[in-house]
């Protein structure tokens, strides 16, 4: 790994990422390959990355664990807590709990699983809080099996013996065969925090301890061990994912994105959440865009105003949307 890669940056992420150059999106090619329904609740999707740049910096946003093959390039990873570390061939990126810098010597192509946290848990058997934030080599996880796997595989790509996509069902097939059981009652908190974050973008803690079953404490203590962070951040990092995903939509109101700030009782408040979990300011994501917030029903309650039905109504109709597919 180049000296240079690991020396160039140290949690950017709390800088104002516009004074960083970023690779350009359209310079990505992305293939998304669905789980299939015996997977569907362990894999959110699988994914078939390309870029042919000679380097490569992006964001990654604060998400869930993925198992990667690098297929080509090698790179460098920069974590919130200021510790840097280099890709492997077979890598296993544990779930974030903030947007982490990356920097590839490219051309970088990839495939990989975004693992829902059930099926983090299930794979690796690890606590996704414990080990959050971190570039593994996946065989200190898996065993030597994946890496045997995982060069096969890569050898078969640049051979040009096997695509993307069948690279994918491989993979598959090896998370299917090493998948371990969760305690059922684990699996039905996970699935009621997945109710509890899809009610609203600042649903309250004490909604969660209604549908749990489970005291408040011992529900505070297994959602960070499977989702990697306490309920109140894990609220605000999904909140942060959700504008972003809306952000990134083609053709977006000016009425949604008012809407949208006013998810965040203010614009300061938006712009400082979604540059920690997903790297990138409201101002870079909508290319200069102005931001009228609109409080929602829920953000007046907490400033003291008259709610509006309407506006509460729009938030519910957008955490319907993305709730399930950003948590898995």
């Amino acid at each position: 790994m180049p000296d240079e890669l690991l020396r160039s940056v140290r949690a950017p992420y709390i800088e104002d990422d516009s004074r960083r150059e970023l690779t350009a999106m359209s310079l990505f090619t992305l293939d998304y390959i669905p789980a299939q329904n015996e997977l569907a609740d362990f894999v959110t999707t699988f994914y078939h990355f390309r870029c042919d740049e000679s380097h490569m910096r992006d964001i990654q946003p604060a998400a869930v664990g993925h198992l990667i093959l690098f297929l080509r390039g090698e790179g460098v990873m920069h974590f919130a807590a200021g510790h840097s570390e280099p890709s492997h061939r077979v890598s296993l990126m544990t779930p974030g709990s903030a947007a982490s810098p990356i920097e590839i010597d490219g051309p970088f192509h990839c495939v990989g699983a975004a693992l829902s946290p059930l099926g983090w848990a299930a794979l690796t058997g690890l606590s996704a809080g414990e080990t959050a934030d971190n570039l593994l080599a996946a065989h200190e996880v898996l065993g030597a099996e994946i890496d045997e796997l995982g060069e096969s595989l890569i050898d078969d790509y640049l051979s040009g013996e096997a695509t993307g996509q069948q690279l994918c069902e491989r993979l598959a097939e090896f998370i299917a065969g090493h998948l371990k059981p969760v305690n059922p009652r684990h699996v039905a908190l996970m699935r009621a925090v997945t109710s509890w974050l899809s009610q609203s973008m600042s649903p309250p803690v004490e909604r969660l301890y209604q549908l749990s079953n489970y005291s408040p404490r011992q529900t505070q203590r297994l959602v960070e061990r499977y989702f990697g962070l306490p309920p109140r951040e894990l609220m605000r990092k999904y909140r942060a994912l959700r504008v972003v995903a809306m952000l990134n939509q083609p053709n977006l109101s000016d009425e949604t994105i008012s809407l949208l700030a006013g998810q965040l009782y203010d614009q300061s408040h938006m712009i400082r959440e979604i540059r920690q979990f997903a790297g990138r300011t409201p101002g870079r994501l909508l290319g200069g865009r102005p931001i009228n917030p609109v409080r929602t029903a829920r953000s007046q309650e907490l400033q003291g105003d008259k709610a509006t039905s309407r506006a509460d109504a729009g938030e519910h109709r957008l955490c319907e949307r993305l709730a399930i597919s950003i948590c898995g």
